[in-house]
């Protein structure tokens, strides 16, 4: 998998990591302008990390659900051209701000990911990325909900969190349902577990049917 302009693996204290260009945000190791990308910290530098390409290139148009305090949204704003940044909770909307303070394209939104009509009128339509790291009950439903924003040849980098929808089912059947869910509004193009960075994690690359 080829990687997008503007992520590349940089050497920090001897070790190759993932990383892009852009003010720290989360006390990451910084390089000669770089920053590292840490997986353990972000379900989309995980994909990276386990060789699954998101679709992301540099300059896109993203929206992005469930980005809590900014730290996987401050690596996508260092790459794309606006970010969309939805968050429900208002103490994570605090980080949020801040980090949008020192990032031009990264547009935060107070909002509920499960109630897309709620930001329609600020987020423009035919965006190439769609970002979903939501951590609720239903977030295949959120990401179908959302469609409306992507692009017929739009790209979407979907996390699916088995114990955010079911505490005690085999996690293996909750992604199962999770991707019945998914094929009402997209194609799966790939999946996969994110072990070791995120126990019970399934990450999904899909296009809008």
């Amino acid at each position: 998998m080829d990687l997008p302009e503007g992520v590349e693996y940089q050497e920090f204290d001897g070790e190759e990591r993932l990383a892009t260009r852009g003010e720290p945000v989360y006390g990451e190791p910084t390089a000669e302008g770089w920053r590292a990308w840490d997986a353990r910290r972000s379900k989309l530098g995980a994909m990276y990390e386990r060789g699954m390409d998101p679709g992301l290139q540099d300059g896109d148009r993203v929206l992005y659900l469930g980005a809590a305090n900014g730290t996987t949204a401050s690596h996508v704003a260092d790459v794309a051209r606006v970010v969309y940044a939805v968050e429900f909770a208002a103490r994570p909307m605090r980080d949020l701000v801040d980090v949008a303070g020192t990032r031009d394209a990264l547009v935060p939104l107070l909002k509920d990911a499960r109630k897309p009509a709620s930001y329609g009128h600020v987020v423009e339509a035919d965006l190439d990325v769609l970002v979903q790291d939501v951590a609720t009950r239903g977030q295949a439903r959120v990401a179908c909900a959302n469609r409306r924003f992507l692009a017929d040849d739009g790209r979407l980098a979907a996390v699916v969190k088995a114990r955010s929808e079911d505490t005690v089912r085999d996690p293996e059947a909750v992604f199962e349902d999770a991707l019945d869910d998914l094929r009402n509004e997209y194609r799966v193009l790939e999946t996969k577990r994110l072990d070791p960075f995120h126990a019970d994690h399934l990450a999904v690359v899909a296009e809008p049917r």
